[in-house]
Protein backbone atom coordinates (compact mmCIF):
# COMPACT_ATOMS: atom_id res chain seq x y z
CA UNK A 1 0.00 0.00 0.00
CA UNK A 2 1.16 3.54 -0.61
CA UNK A 3 2.85 4.95 2.47
CA UNK A 4 1.62 8.24 3.93
CA UNK A 5 5.15 9.66 4.09
CA UNK A 6 5.53 8.95 0.38
CA UNK A 7 2.36 10.93 -0.35
CA UNK A 8 3.72 14.03 1.37
CA UNK A 9 6.95 14.08 -0.66
CA UNK A 10 5.43 13.56 -4.10
CA UNK A 11 3.13 15.98 -5.95
CA UNK A 12 -0.59 15.24 -6.13
CA UNK A 13 -1.79 13.26 -9.14
CA UNK A 14 -3.82 15.57 -11.43
CA UNK A 15 -7.30 14.53 -12.54
CA UNK A 16 -6.28 13.52 -16.06
CA UNK A 17 -6.99 10.29 -17.89
CA UNK A 18 -3.56 9.79 -19.48
CA UNK A 19 -0.04 10.88 -18.54
CA UNK A 20 3.11 10.90 -20.67
CA UNK A 21 6.28 9.24 -19.44
CA UNK A 22 7.74 12.68 -18.70
CA UNK A 23 4.75 13.63 -16.54
CA UNK A 24 4.89 10.31 -14.67
CA UNK A 25 8.61 10.78 -14.18
CA UNK A 26 7.95 14.12 -12.48
CA UNK A 27 4.94 12.86 -10.48
CA UNK A 28 6.84 9.84 -9.14
CA UNK A 29 10.37 11.32 -8.95
CA UNK A 30 11.75 8.51 -11.11
CA UNK A 31 13.72 8.89 -14.34
CA UNK A 32 12.04 7.77 -17.61
CA UNK A 33 14.58 5.03 -18.30
CA UNK A 34 13.80 3.55 -14.87
CA UNK A 35 10.07 3.54 -15.71
CA UNK A 36 10.78 1.68 -18.96
CA UNK A 37 12.87 -0.86 -17.04
CA UNK A 38 10.14 -1.33 -14.44
CA UNK A 39 7.67 -2.10 -17.23
CA UNK A 40 9.78 -5.15 -18.03
CA UNK A 41 10.11 -6.24 -14.40
CA UNK A 42 6.58 -5.64 -13.09
CA UNK A 43 3.72 -7.21 -15.08
CA UNK A 44 1.24 -4.84 -13.38
CA UNK A 45 2.66 -1.92 -15.39
CA UNK A 46 1.04 -1.86 -18.81
CA UNK A 47 0.98 1.66 -20.22
CA UNK A 48 -0.98 2.19 -23.41
CA UNK A 49 1.31 2.59 -26.41
CA UNK A 50 0.22 4.75 -29.31
CA UNK A 51 1.79 6.05 -32.49
CA UNK A 52 5.55 6.03 -32.46
CA UNK A 53 5.54 3.72 -29.40
CA UNK A 54 4.70 6.66 -27.13
CA UNK A 55 3.66 5.54 -23.67
CA UNK A 56 0.54 6.84 -21.97
CA UNK A 57 0.04 5.91 -18.34
CA UNK A 58 -3.29 5.93 -16.53
CA UNK A 59 -3.90 7.00 -12.94
CA UNK A 60 -3.74 3.38 -11.69
CA UNK A 61 -0.32 2.99 -13.35
CA UNK A 62 0.94 6.09 -11.52
CA UNK A 63 -0.30 4.69 -8.20
CA UNK A 64 1.44 1.36 -8.86
CA UNK A 65 4.66 3.16 -9.81
CA UNK A 66 4.52 5.09 -6.54
CA UNK A 67 4.04 1.82 -4.67
CA UNK A 68 7.02 0.27 -6.47
CA UNK A 69 9.11 3.37 -5.75
CA UNK A 70 8.23 3.17 -2.06
CA UNK A 71 9.08 -0.52 -1.86
CA UNK A 72 12.42 -0.15 -3.66
CA UNK A 73 13.72 3.21 -2.51
CA UNK A 74 12.20 3.66 0.93
CA UNK A 75 11.66 0.14 2.28
CA UNK A 76 14.75 -1.39 0.68
CA UNK A 77 13.13 -4.23 -1.24
CA UNK A 78 14.90 -5.86 -4.19
CA UNK A 79 13.15 -5.93 -7.57
CA UNK A 80 12.14 -9.56 -6.98
CA UNK A 81 10.95 -8.84 -3.45
CA UNK A 82 8.91 -5.84 -4.58
CA UNK A 83 7.36 -7.92 -7.37
CA UNK A 84 6.34 -10.62 -4.87
CA UNK A 85 4.99 -8.03 -2.46
CA UNK A 86 2.79 -6.44 -5.14
CA UNK A 87 1.50 -9.86 -6.22
CA UNK A 88 0.69 -10.85 -2.63
CA UNK A 89 -1.09 -7.51 -2.01
CA UNK A 90 -3.10 -8.06 -5.18
CA UNK A 91 -4.01 -11.59 -4.07
CA UNK A 92 -5.11 -10.29 -0.65
CA UNK A 93 -7.36 -7.72 -2.32
CA UNK A 94 -8.87 -10.45 -4.52
CA UNK A 95 -9.57 -12.63 -1.48
CA UNK A 96 -11.19 -9.72 0.37
CA UNK A 97 -13.37 -8.83 -2.62
CA UNK A 98 -14.37 -12.48 -3.06
CA UNK A 99 -15.34 -12.73 0.59
CA UNK A 100 -17.48 -9.62 0.34
CA UNK A 101 -19.15 -10.98 -2.80
CA UNK A 102 -19.94 -14.28 -1.09
CA UNK A 103 -21.47 -12.46 1.91
CA UNK A 104 -23.59 -10.34 -0.43
CA UNK A 105 -24.78 -13.45 -2.30
CA UNK A 106 -25.70 -15.19 0.96
CA UNK A 107 -27.71 -12.16 2.08
CA UNK A 108 -29.55 -12.00 -1.25
CA UNK A 109 -30.30 -15.74 -1.20
CA UNK A 110 -31.64 -15.46 2.36
CA UNK A 111 -33.92 -12.63 1.20
CA UNK A 112 -35.17 -14.77 -1.70
CA UNK A 113 -35.78 -17.67 0.69
CA UNK A 114 -37.85 -15.40 2.99
CA UNK A 115 -39.93 -14.22 0.02
CA UNK A 116 -40.53 -17.80 -1.13
CA UNK A 117 -41.59 -18.91 2.37
CA UNK A 118 -44.07 -16.04 2.68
Amino acid sequence: MLEASNNNELPAIPGKRYFTIGEVSTLCDVKPHVLRYWEQEFPQLKPTKRRGNRRYYQRQDVIIIRQIRGLLYEQGFTIGGARLRLVSESAQEDITQSGMLVKQLITELEDVLRVLKA
